[in-house]
Parts: C-alpha cells; sequence; structure tokens
C-alpha cells in the first residue's frame, strides 16, 4: 500500500551572478509522501515547474556527494534527506547552496576553495624512496592498524562539514573539517613516512584554528566525526612537536589553570600562552581589559568542589600524578 501524500512547501534559493543583482526564493508546493528525499522533490520540481532549476546530484544513493547543500540551515545530502520530519520540524523547507563556496548558480556552489585548502596540507600518502612499497606483491597491515584509520575512509568529499564550519568561513587559514580528518588518515597509515613532518607543519598551518563546536560531525552523512580526528590530530600534534606555537600551548594552559582550581586564571593562561614578544604587543588591550574587569588581575579561589576535578584529572591520566 502506497503511503499517503502530504503537502510539502519548499522555498528554493535561486540566484545567476551572471544577471540577477540579488538573489530570490521560489515557492514550490508539492503533494509527496514523507519518505520522499529532498532530492527527488527538486528533480520533480525541475522537471514539472521550472527546467532552469540548477542542481548537482549524480548516484542518489549517499555515496558520491555531489548533492550537498543547506536544508533548513543544516548541511546535508539531499537524496538522505526525507521531507517528513522536515515539514514536521519547520513546517516547510528550505533549500539553500553550500556556505563557504562561491554560487555559481541556484544551487551549485564552485568548491575550487574547498579543495585548494584541501590541497595545501597534501593528505596522501608519502613514501620515503629508500624503503619501496614491495612490487606485485601485498602491504598487509594488522587489524590492530586498520583499526587507527576510525571511521576516516567512509569520507566521499561531499563539502558538508566544510559548509558547516565557522572556523572556515572567519579564517582562510583553517585547512576545513575534511581536509584535516583525511590527513589523520594518513598520520596513522604505518605506510606513510612523513608523519612527523606533517604534525609539525600542520600546527602553524591551522590546525589549533578549530573551535571545536562540533558542527562539522553533526553535519557529515557518513558518520566521520572530524572533530573527534582533529582532536587526535592536536594531541598527536604536541606528542610529535612539543608545545610549540600559540594554540598548542594554550591548549596546554588552559587544561593546567582548570586543574589547578577549577577555575580559569585568565592573567596566567595569557602568559602560558603568548611568546614575550606577542605579550608586549597585546599590553595595551591588556591595560583596558584590566581597567573594566579588574578580577582578572587577581588570583582566582579554588572553587568548592576542586577535590573532585582534581580526582577527575586523575583518572584521565594517573602517570600526572605529582607532575
Amino acid at each position: 500500500m502506497a503511503a499517503a501524500s502530504m503537502p510539502a512547501k519548499f522555498e528554493v534559493y535561486r540566484f545567476d551572478p551572471s544577471k540577477d543583482q540579488v538573489p530570490r526564493y521560489d515557492t514550490f508546493t508539492l503533494d509527496l509522501p514523507p519518505h520522499t528525499p529532498v532530492l527527488t522533490a527538486l528533480l520533480k520540481i525541475r522537471t514539472e515547474n521550472d527546467p532552469s532549476l540548477t542542481l548537482r546530484y549524480s548516484c542518489r544513493s549517499a555515496i558520491c556527494g555531489s548533492c550537498a547543500m543547506l536544508i533548513n540551515s543544516k548541511s546535508r545530502l539531499a537524496c538522505q534527506t526525507q521531507i517528513g520530519p522536515e515539514i514536521a520540524a519547520h513546517g516547510k523547507i528550505v533549500i539553500e547552496p553550500m556556505r563557504s563556496q562561491p554560487v555559481v548558480r541556484d544551487l551549485v556552489v564552485d568548491q575550487k576553495p574547498f579543495w585548494d585548502r584541501y590541497r595545501r596540507i597534501e593528505p596522501h600518502l608519502k613514501l620515503d624512496a629508500r624503503e619501496p612499497m614491495p612490487v606485485g606483491k601485498e602491504n598487509p597491515m594488522t587489524p590492530e592498524q586498520v583499526e587507527r584509520f576510525k571511521e576516516t575512509p567512509r569520507c566521499i568529499a561531499c563539502g558538508a562539514c566544510y559548509s558547516a564550519c565557522p572556523a572556515v568561513e572567519a579564517d582562510p587559514a583553517f585547512p576545513g573539517p575534511m581536509a584535516l580528518a583525511k590527513l589523520y588518515r594518513f598520520v596513522v597509515d604505518p605506510r606513510d613516512k612523513a608523519q612527523k613532518d606533517r604534525l609539525v607543519r600542520i600546527q602553524p598551518d591551522g590546525l589549533w584554528l578549530c573551535l571545536r563546536c562540533h558542527l562539522c560531525t553533526e553535519a557529515c552523512p557518513k558518520d566521520v566525526r572530524p572533530s573527534e580526528r582533529i582532536r587526535d590530530l592536536k594531541e598527536m600534534a604536541i606528542a610529535a612537536g612539543g608545545l610549540s606555537e600559540n594554540g598548542s600551548r594554550h591548549a596546554h594552559a588552559f587544561k593546567e589553570n582548570i586543574g589547578e582550581a577549577g577555575v580559569l586564571n585568565e592573567m596566567k593562561l595569557v602568559r602560558q600562552t603568548y611568546g614575550p614578544m606577542d605579550l608586549l604587543k597585546s599590553v595595551p588591550q591588556g591595560i583596558k581589559l584590566a581597567r573594566k574587569k579588574p578580577e582578572i588581575l587577581k588570583r582566582p579561589h579554588p572553587i568548592e568542589g576542586i577535590d573532585e576535578v582534581k580526582a577527575i584529572y586523575k583518572a584521565l591520566d594517573p602517570e600526572a600524578e605529582g607532575k
């Protein structure tokens, strides 16, 4: 028995930079079963209502990643998103192109910025010429080695995480969640011979610009969990290169601060994060801040329950006891 249809209102972003001054939204109302994918609805609109509607798609099976777009302000695959839950939650379906990439036309974006940032950090296998791969033979890995890849081989390069990432939008130096997740995949690959170089080089090249908001993990249609892999990269980068720049020093100091009193000692955090020259540059700003918020000059008292905080630290890192 066929599922009953429901009225579904679509507001679709339309923009052709070659002739339009500003974008507009065209409205379409269709009667469709609740399980209908958004992509199917868009193709129906293009076939029956407006053949000029431009979008990118291919497999319709959440494999190619071509149909990533904003659906009710969330970066998703149109082939994977059913209309029923969207109508129930929002009353309509607003469809827009992905963020942080120039619009070519309607729902199609130019992915050059996405791929440029990806290529910049060279997320591919690097071999040592002195240790060539065996010719005509397999190069087997143990199950434990394969397990270290985590979920990264699932990535389909759809760009949903890139579109969802506020760090990408704010700072061109940030490589993007997918690029870093791919980098992690090669850092842990036992065949790769550039692990330490990668980890040392990525620290000043944007690793610490991640805002830890986890929106990339929420957007990922394949559960790659980029934010978790970025966290792993940070830990490995500190192990490989030490506290070599502001981002790693800030993370270490933040952890130490909370462990001492359960609350940040902001003045100490600044001193531990920045080098002498950066501190000198920030003196005028620090004076203004101290005048507005003089309490930051005082050493904070330990919070009630600090023993519980210390117990958590001990449980997470038993070797740190007594350091």
